[in-house]
């Protein structure tokens, strides 16, 4: 362990962050990081404990306590490579993860857990400012080749873990920018997309092809994907938006999270949002703006909408207000359900819970306001509570209600694999392979909506099942 008493003489201090007048004013990052003293502090206070629950809270099953002990000695680049065996991008997870891992740190049972991402994060940048971070060129190639549809973190991990095993590895992707979801749909104040950037070029340097603007069962087929590659990868996400079903869901100024995000996040890349624009650019300048959805694609929206001078935020959640602080004898060391406060809710909005939605109202086309009532969760089922009707204010209404399985038009119609009972691919978790034997699937696409670390432990995982498949054994790790 790091100091035996570490944990008894040092207090949790995690990262700060900037003002937030002074961060509304762009959208780039804005934490503050630790010095290195500091870091190898808070190092000191991981109490490596005999059962490590941390590594089963995190789901690539980072190695937690040896990578904060050789952060408290400084031995950093050793630190850094205990990291990437379990994660190839630490650097997403360290800016974009929950963080579930500190959930289930021993020493949360009183609320101090060990800032174990803010550590995680600071590894990783400190091997890229120190050239550490270099391309794993496989020694020899094995001729086979492998297609892997989605560059999203499951797409990534899998074609990189894929690539040093020494296949030939295509990565085929929709939009004209790989990152998927972590591109178009993370804000650049949360994760700046440069971080995306140097790992394709990484992943370039190690034999991984890009095909960007290419969406397969468009431009190119399933059938042809089979014919020209040894096996087929499924990491294209879980794409399919729920939708508002209420009278006035149909005016113009009622639009899905994803349209709202990926337009800003092209405008900061100086990429044309027009093409992320079916239904034209949008923008909250100046208006009244109603996020439906209290996760973090709602918070994401609220801190856009405030950088681009929204005059209200407001945000609303159909579930009712989670408790501030969770019962640790009732949920220690799972992940606890409790209210959560994001840097852009800090940054201003106004939240409401267990709100229902009735009608989006509006005069000539245009969206005036959204209809409410107070829903009722008491019984364990959702009721009306009679006349609590209510009207808010609205000018753009933001639906961020999260998503219903992957889109099933184009590349899933021609692939002809079986689906779950809720729309996802069926492919089980000990090798990944679906209805199809040539054909696996991993990611969102997979499980459904989840989280980036989820996706980048099952892109590893399916990397490992595909290179068993193709080579009769794999020395990949899952």
């Amino acid at each position: 362990m790091g100091k035996e008493t570490g944990f008894l003489e040092v207090d949790r201090q995690d990262r700060s962050y900037a003002d937030p007048a002074e961060r509304l004013k762009h959208y780039r990052e804005f934490i503050i990081p630790h010095s290195e003293e500091a870091l190898q502090k808070q190092a000191s206070r991981c109490m490596n404990c005999g059962i490590p629950y941390c590594h089963n809270g995190c789901p690539v099953n980072n190695i937690i306590p040896d990578w904060n002990h050789l952060v408290y000695e400084g031995d950093w680049q050793n630190a850094l490579e205990v990291l990437h065996s379990t994660n190839n991008f630490p650097e997403f997870t360290g800016r974009i993860c929950p963080a579930p891992c500190e959930a289930s740190c021993t020493l949360n049972i009183s609320d101090a857990p060990v800032t174990i991402k803010s550590i995680e994060c600071s590894i990783i940048d400190r091997g890229w400012k120190e050239g550490w971070v270099k391309p794993q060129v496989p020694s020899e190639k094995t001729g086979k080749s492998v297609a892997v549809v989605g560059s999203g973190p499951a797409g990534m991990a899998c074609a990189q873990q894929l690539a040093r095993a020494g296949h030939s590895v295509t990565v085929f992707e929709k939009s004209d920018r790989v990152g998927g979801l972590m591109r178009y749909g993370i804000p650049d104040f949360k994760m700046e997309k440069t971080l995306i950037n140097r790992r394709a070029v990484q992943m370039e340097a190690e034999g991984v092809t890009f095909r960007t603007s290419t969406e397969v069962g468009v431009d190119v087929s399933m059938k042809s994907l089979k014919e020209n590659f040894d096996a087929v990868v499924l990491a294209g996400g879980a794409e399919h938006p729920r939708g508002l079903e209420i009278p006035g869901a149909e005016m113009p100024g009622v639009r899905l999270a994803m349209e709202f995000l990926t337009q800003q996040n092209k405008r900061n890349a100086g990429d044309d949002e027009t093409r992320a624009a079916p239904r034209g650019t949008l923008t909250a300048t100046g208006k009244h703006v109603i996020v439906i959805g209290g996760g973090d694609t709602g918070s994401d929206c609220v801190g856009t909408s405030n950088r681009q001078g929204a005059a209200s935020v407001t945000q609303i959640e159909i579930m009712p207000q989670p408790p501030e602080k969770e019962n640790k004898l009732l949920t220690w060391p799972d992940w606890p359900m409790k209210l959560r406060t994001s840097t852009s809710h800090e940054e201003g909005v106004e939240r409401d819970w267990a709100v229902l939605t009735r009608e989006v109202i509006g005069e000539g086309g245009r969206v005036t306001g959204l209809k409410c009532v107070r829903a009722d969760w008491s019984e364990g089922q959702l009721k009306e509570v009679p006349g609590s009707e209510f009207t808010l204010k609205a000018d753009l209404i933001l639906l961020a209600m999260g998503f219903l399985g992957p889109r099933k038009q184009g590349m899933l119609e021609q692939a002809g694999v079986e689906l779950t009972q809720r729309g996802a691919v069926a492919a089980n978790e000990s090798d990944y392979r679906t209805s199809d034997e040539q054909i696996y699937a991993c990611g969102d696409m997979r499980r459904g909506q989840s989280l980036v670390v989820w996706a980048i432990r099952e892109g590893r995982q399916c990397a490992a099942s595909v290179d068993a498949a193709l080579m009769g054994a794999t020395q990949l790790p899952r």
